[in-house]
């Protein structure tokens, strides 16, 4: 199951990612930043692979999953 934590927006637009669900990522790397009504997704820039529906389904997926509970 996915890991799920919860942050804010600062008045800045900025957005801290809890420590624990940033244990791959160091400072410098860079992000995908994918906005899918209201859902947004970040991913790897490096491990990114172009195919945009396959991201676009699982914020589907998710956005059911959220609703249900």
């Amino acid at each position: 199951m996915a890991n799920i934590d919860i942050t804010k927006i600062s008045s800045k637009g900025q957005v801290v990612i809890p420590a624990d669900l940033r244990v791959d990522l160091k400072e410098g790397d860079k992000l995908v930043v994918i906005r899918n009504k209201d859902q947004i997704i970040l991913k790897k820039a490096d491990k990114f692979d172009k195919n945009l529906e396959d991201y676009l389904e699982f914020a589907k997926i998710t956005e059911e999953a959220w609703k249900q509970i």
